[in-house]
């Protein structure tokens, strides 16, 4: 069967209806979502009632699960489903200017997931568990529709230059207490292409984060305002899709292509939402983005 779809944003996204991801297979279904995947760049499935292992398998299907920490687990400790939450062992939820809630908040910035990684993430799987009253949507802003209507002017900016990103440039922006914990340095700065290319389709878009901090060709003043400029392009209304979570909704994009960022909500209510990004390989078009990794300032 095809799976059908409506647009969730003029230029880009679909809900797919009319399928239960618990019946996903690599042999059954995956192909049409990955299909779809590539062409629109970001999928809503609602009403699902998927299990961590369930949400695991699928990820596999897009790639290897990312595992950032890999390095810290104890010797027959197996890797758990990340929770983006601000509920704490006891059930409560943590005070707003926790550093927890403070990471919470960074993703706030419109950021893509793991530019900071030797290797980055191709998507993010992510699953409404508890939701809240108000607020705490999710907003995407497609890097590939922008880059098509970018005025050629600005275009000719970025076009051919490397970006280097820094997982703790974001914390920084939010509190230097929060950047300056040992996780947001564990890896060193990753310098990418400024434009990646769909090698299924051919399609471009800009490859930026809040983690970005420097731009070939440019100094630090440069940069910043060139990446705020490039920014506010690719987030304009027409580009963004918001997404109102409704516990059991799945909502999955791709990081190629798309950037993301969280809103506020009241945050003595919970919120928990299950999170697995998948790592892109050479057949996603790595080997193009890759450049030399010397000479970030």
């Amino acid at each position: 069967m095809t799976l059908k779809t409506s647009p969730l944003n003029p230029y880009f996204g679909v809900e797919v209806t009319g399928i239960d991801l618990n019946k996903v297979t690599a042999d059954h279904h995956f192909s049409e979502i990955r299909a779809l995947f590539e062409e629109h760049s970001a999928l809503l499935f609602r009403g699902q009632q998927i299990g961590d292992e369930k949400h695991m398998e699928i990820a596999r299907l897009f790639g290897p699960i990312e595992d950032r920490n890999a390095d810290e687990r104890k010797p027959g400790e197996t890797f758990e489903v990340p929770k983006v939450s601000n509920v704490q062992a006891d059930g409560t939820t943590m005070a707003e200017m926790d550093l927890h809630t403070l990471h919470l908040k960074a993703n706030f910035l419109w950021h893509s997931d793991s530019t900071f990684l030797p290797v980055p993430a191709l998507v993010n799987i992510l699953i409404g568990r508890v939701v809240t009253s108000r607020g705490g949507a999710t907003e995407l802003a497609s890097t590939r529709a922008a880059l098509a209507a970018m005025p050629e002017s600005l275009k000719a900016r970025i076009r051919g230059r490397g970006i280097w990103h820094r997982y703790s440039h974001s914390r920084a922006k939010i509190s230097p207490e929060l950047a300056a914990l040992p996780m947001f340095h564990k890896w060193p700065d990753q310098h990418w292409n400024a434009i990646w290319r769909n090698p299924v389709n051919g399609r471009e878009a800009l490859y930026i984060a809040s983690h970005a901090f420097l731009i070939d060709g440019y100094d630090t003043t440069g940069s910043e305002a060139l990446l705020a400029e490039l920014t506010a392009f690719c987030t304009q209304p027409q580009f963004v899709y918001a997404h109102d979570w409704r516990a059991g909704d799945v909502l999955l994009w791709d990081q190629r292509a798309v950037m993301h960022r969280g809103t506020p909500w009241p945050y003595e209510e919970p919120r928990t939402l299950s999170s697995i990004c998948c790592s892109v390989t050479e057949a996603d078009g790595l080997g193009e983005m890759r450049l030399a990794q010397t000479g970030a300032g």
